[in-house]
């Protein structure tokens, strides 16, 4: 059970932010992936449409299906998801393995398209997703669970929102935004003593894509 600072203890003992509970994906989940800096194009891509699934489901939900997801997606090469037409959508509806909701199987190939052209306009969608990395000053002084409450999105989420749809992508509202940017790393939302926030703070801070406005102290 989490303590009023939103820690859990885990079976190993350390302390872990209270939402990854006691499932072991889950706690793998939160201690090797989210809130670490992705750069890899496909990565970001997959990570932003699996947000669009999650609404009105969990992310444990998700989490399960994320190979199904990913062979059905071509692991999310989003250059051979844009060529996808009406007979592969038809296939998409009838894969058990993945959710079958076609307004958000829909949405993953228009938003494939809508990547093409980003990279087209900015290089890279690394390039244009981190430009939405808010600098140290705009965080919190504190990660805390108080402090999570107001976060479902942020001023650079909404901005991040606005920009994609005027670009044509859709299942790309501010608190999907938000949620994809606290799990690709351009913040970091492990809360105070949780045992992995050093860690993500140090992979930030490593990573040179990571813009220096957003940069962490590396000591």
């Amino acid at each position: 059970m989490a303590g009023a600072d939103g820690l859990t203890a885990g079976a190993d003992g350390a302390p872990r932010c209270w939402w990854c509970g006691a499932d072991p994906a889950y706690i793998r989940y939160h201690d090797e992936e989210w809130g670490r800096p992705v750069g890899d194009d496909r990565r970001l891509f997959e990570k932003i449409c699996l947000e669009g699934f999650q609404s009105g489901l969990s992310w444990l939900t998700i989490l399960r299906k994320r190979e199904n997801f990913r062979a059905a997606f071509n692991d999310f090469d989003f250059a051979e998801i844009a060529r996808f037409g009406e007979a592969e959508v038809a296939l998409l509806l009838e894969d058990a393995g993945i959710v079958r909701h076609r307004g958000k199987i829909t949405s993953t190939i228009n938003n494939a398209r809508r990547a093409v052209e980003l990279v087209g306009e900015a290089g890279s969608l690394r390039d244009f997703f981190w430009r939405f990395a808010p600098s140290i000053e705009e965080r919190p002084a504190r990660i805390d669970k108080a402090a999570l409450k107001g976060l479902s999105r942020s001023a650079q989420s909404v901005r991040l929102a606005r920009e994609l749809k005027k670009r044509g992508w859709s299942f790309v509202g501010p608190v999907t935004a938000y949620a994809f940017m606290q799990a690709c790393g351009l913040v970091n939302d492990h809360l105070e003593g949780c045992a992995v926030r050093a860690g993500v703070e140090k992979a930030r801070a490593a990573a040179p894509f990571v813009p220096a406005h957003a940069r962490p102290d590396a000591s």
